[in-house]
């Protein structure tokens, strides 16, 4: 039921996302200007993913064999959260410059600048992402799912709204605005989620204790293993940089598309199945993992393998019914085309590397995925990016991520 909920809550959110895209797609085409937006999401993005995830996860996992008194533990792992939050997005700030020319060489004068700009308003939001990831988190334990899907519903429908509604007077850079005025919509959302709902206070309290340890000593490994996943976006606009005019985008596009389907099922999966699980393995109980372990398998077999090969036959159309609009011309869709196709084969897979890692972490196992991360992107991914890239262009990106 509560996965029911999550899915249908988690579909409307996904929309928006897709939305944003359509528009800016509709907007600026395959130009520099959308690959500059694409460009500076990235790294916030990365940020919000990596950083959020790895910590919300391992709070979750320790909360359940926690000791310690339940309030004082939530009250000091948010505190860990704001300020690692607060200290890596600063020092990211502190070197925009050095960070975009050093992954994003070939950008222009202008477009770096503008690249630069957005930049500078989104990476501010990644602290109040990473927040709300983890006051997610929190809810989830205490099974308000409905809530925290709705923070995400929030967020992506008024990214959507204000970077549409000021595009008139700001151009491009309306999304940057979105971005920071949409993540402190979801933080206030879910901050009185958290207060009417009186789980706990979140007044700082510092001071490393044995849990917090236990909680760092199990994110570490679990924020490297994100991050290396999380490398496949950062790779491609890396690998796509040379590419020309469009590359990037028409990327960020196939992506966006194909991670609709495998992202509304993996969401809703994990969302309401890691808490169960971590509760489950702290209590030790084998046999209900076991049978979360084969029906969540089972759910996404049957879902993400239709969802494979109709995207993969039907590419054309599809890329056209969804993108087809405005600045989104003929070459911008056979620009996308062949590479959504390509991205198209790797939804199940990816769906479930996110899906299994879950159970490793529940069992306080964070090393062995970071190990097959490591191999996957930085040995196999990039080694068929730069073998093919020559060949087939945007392509090897797409198969690189396969």
């Amino acid at each position: 039921k509560f996965i029911r909920a999550v899915a249908i809550i988690n579909i409307v959110a996904r929309l928006f996302v897709l939305g944003r895209e359509v528009v800016i797609g509709i907007q600026y085409g395959t130009s520099t200007v959308a690959d500059a937006i694409a460009t500076a999401y990235t790294i916030p993005n990365f940020i919000y993913l990596v950083l959020g995830g790895a910590l919300t996860t391992a709070f979750i996992s320790v909360y359940h064999s926690s000791k310690m008194d339940k309030e004082l533990f939530v009250r000091k792992a948010f505190t860990t959260v704001v300020v690692s939050a607060t200290l890596i997005t600063l020092l990211l700030v502190l070197l925009t410059n050095p960070i975009l020319h050093f992954f994003f060489k070939d950008l222009s004068e202008e477009d770096f600048t503008l690249t630069r700009n957005l930049f500078l308003w989104m990476m501010p939001s990644s602290i109040v992402l990473v927040m709300s990831t983890w006051m997610s988190g929190l809810l989830n334990i205490n099974d308000r799912f409905q809530l925290s899907s709705l923070a995400i519903l929030l967020y992506n429908a008024s990214f959507v709204a204000v970077g549409v509604l000021l595009t008139k007077w700001l151009g491009p850079e309306s999304y940057g605005v979105g971005a920071m005025v949409s993540a402190l919509l979801m933080g206030i959302f879910l901050y009185w989620g958290i207060k009417r709902a009186d789980l706990s206070s979140l007044k700082p309290s510092f001071g490393m204790t044995t849990d917090i340890k236990k909680l760092w000593w199990l994110a570490l490994p679990i924020l490297f293993g994100g991050a290396s996943l999380q490398f496949y976006y950062i790779i491609h606009r890396i690998a796509a940089d040379g590419l020309g005019t469009g590359a990037i985008s028409s990327i960020n596009y196939a992506s966006k598309l194909t991670g609709f389907p495998q992202a509304i099922l993996m969401t809703a999966v994990t969302t309401v199945i890691y808490p169960m699980l971590a509760k489950k393995e702290g209590e030790g109980d084998t046999k209900t993992v076991k049978m979360l372990y084969k029906k969540g398998m089972l759910y996404m077999v049957a879902l993400l393998v239709p969802a494979t090969i109709f995207c993969y036959f039907l590419a054309e159309p599809l890329i056209r019914l969804v993108f087809g609009y405005g600045n989104f011309g003929e070459e911008s869709i056979m620009l996308t085309v062949p590479v959504f196709k390509v991205f198209s084969l790797s939804m199940f897979f990816l769906a479930a590397n996110t899906y299994v890692t879950r159970f490793y972490y529940a069992k306080g196992n964070s090393i062995t995925p970071i190990l097959f991360s490591l191999i996957s992107v930085f040995g196999i991914n990039i080694g068929i990016i730069y073998v093919f890239v020559d060949q087939i262009g945007a392509q090897a990106i797409a198969y690189g991520t396969v």
